[in-house]
């Protein structure tokens, strides 16, 4: 194991070969209470005290109350909130020149995309952005981290760094971004004292509110296997160049996760991710809505209900009018990945579940990466330099042996998804119909040990299924179906098969 000298508690974030993840389940959460509304009479003194400065404010106003009511100061071990008094939350209010550096020359702030309500593993969080700011010199980082990256959270042992919201929302409900935000923090050995827990509604509200937002698409994809009503699945296309995109339109693009062309990663995903929130940043602070009292009446509506942050109204604010003077070039990124050059390696656990942990066995080499990320020498890249780089990728997968089988009565379904894999460069070198159907759910069997674990990976991003090399009774040599004339003993699949994909119901 190597030692992390940077951090005396290194050891506590070692995620060698030997842990054992228990994976949290998202039915396992209970649901978010909605937020307490402020008390009426508290907004009404306030408003009546300060009419004269704030009648433009009135709406923001509300929002500001209800914010700094709860959120703001948290406790560190119960994670309640502590009660923000009114001559504080009226200070707030117009300290239009916040420290938010805390004596450093950076502003860090978490970023969560969560489903919310509704959706599938509503409190997991899709999206994990650490958005560092240097103030004095006009320059941000966006910094993605892979939701399958494994951490360890005092008193869960280590897991997905993507339950920590929904954690966090289980020791106290409305915790959840401070919770993250912790472990974010405990994780890559740096101060981040913000965070903004965003679910889906907020970015299609956003992103309708400022009337769309321009993306470039630097290489056509399509997704056969987008996540649609009622858990099915319905079919997504991209064509490359600038597109003019609606929130719900918008939301897809930052969504797929199956796409063809390369774009069929959680690390394509992210990209796209950080394209569209500097889109959305370029669009909000445009005067088109700045001066626009219906599009910011809308934003605040949402800001409201769908989102949830520790950032005062003034510290927005703040940060609103810096923005405007950060430019695209001025804005790196980094994505943390398992590529040949990256700082992940990959393991599966024994539940069958895809792991990301650091290459190294510990953080040292990824936090000192983050650390350095405005640094020339630094890996990040600028953000049109990582458009560039991601229209050039192209992913090769044809030194191993992928067999498709369909475990259920849905003609061509092998077929199917043999051209979506086909398509993404996968070898696909057999399908057929499995021995036993239907088979309840879709599982991808390691034949092989030995295959290349960076394919086995990305194979288990793109389908998003469970991986393990147990093979299930029926898929013995020697098995034969008892309630069936015709004997099924004999091979279930190529003898030069190394990775069995068998497509269940679900």
């Amino acid at each position: 194991m190597i030692k992390d000298t940077q951090d005396e508690n290194a050891d506590e974030n070692y995620v060698g070969p030997e842990f054992k993840p228990n994976l949290l389940s998202p039915q396992d959460l209970k649901p978010i209470a909605a937020a307490a509304r402020p008390k009426p009479w508290l907004f009404y003194i306030i408003a009546i005290l300060l009419l004269a400065f704030i009648v433009n404010y009135s709406v923001k106003f509300y929002t500001l109350i209800k914010w700094s009511r709860g959120q703001t100061n948290v406790d560190p071990v119960t994670l309640k909130p502590r009660k923000t008094g009114l001559f504080e939350t009226i200070r707030n209010f117009f300290d239009s020149t916040p420290d938010m550096t805390g004596g450093t020359e950076r502003i860090n702030i978490l970023l969560l995309g969560i489903g919310g309500p509704g959706h599938d593993g509503a409190y997991l969080s899709d999206t994990n952005i650490i958005l560092s700011v240097k103030p004095a010199e006009k320059k941000a980082a966006l910094i993605s981290i892979p939701r399958d990256l494994t951490v360890k959270m005092d008193g869960y042992g280590y897991r997905k760094i993507n339950e920590a919201n929904a954690y966090g929302e289980i020791k106290q409900t409305g915790a959840g971004g401070e919770y993250a935000r912790q472990i974010f923090e405990q994780t890559f050995g740096m101060t981040i004292p913000y965070y903004a827990r965003v679910d889906f509604q907020a970015f299609v509200d956003l992103v309708d509110a400022v009337g769309g937002v321009d993306v470039n698409v630097p290489r056509a994809f399509t997704d056969y296997s987008y996540p649609g009503p009622n858990y099915s699945y319905q079919t997504i296309s991209f064509a490359d160049g600038w597109q003019h995109l609606d929130g719900a339109r918008a939301l897809v693009y930052a969504r797929s996760r199956h796409g063809s062309n390369g774009e069929g990663s959680d690390f394509a995903r992210a990209r796209r991710q950080q394209t569209a929130i500097s889109a959305l940043k370029e669009k909000f602070l445009s005067a088109g809505t700045l001066l626009n009292p219906v599009r910011l009446q809308k934003i605040i509506d949402s800001l409201t209900t769908h989102i949830s942050t520790n950032l005062s109204f003034a510290q927005i604010k703040y940060l609103a009018d810096l923005s405007k003077e950060i430019g695209d070039d001025s804005v790196k990124t980094l994505v943390l990945d398992d590529s040949p050059g990256g700082f992940l390696g990959t393991t599966i656990s024994e539940e069958g579940a895809f792991l990301l942990v650091p290459r190294t066995g510990n953080f040292t080499a990824i936090n000192s990466a983050i650390w350095n990320v405005f640094e020339s020498t630094s890996t990040a890249r600028l953000a049109s330099e990582t458009r560039a780089a991601s229209a050039a990728a192209k992913p090769l997968f044809l030194m191993v042996k992928v067999e498709i089988q369909n475990g259920t009565w849905r003609a061509g379904y092998a077929a199917k998804i043999k051209q979506e894999l086909a398509d993404k460069g996968y070898n696909i070198s057999g399908i057929g119909n499995s021995v036993k159907r239907p088979v309840a759910t879709s599982t991808i069997y390691i034949l092989n040990k030995k295959a290349d674990k960076k394919t086995i990976s990305d194979l288990a991003n793109t389908m998003n299924l469970p991986v393990t090399v147990i093979l299930p009774e029926w898929l013995a040599y020697s098995y034969d179906d008892p309630a069936t004339s015709a004997s099924e003993a004999g091979a279930k699949y190529r003898a030069d098969t190394d990775i069995l994909i068998v497509l269940g119901e679900q």
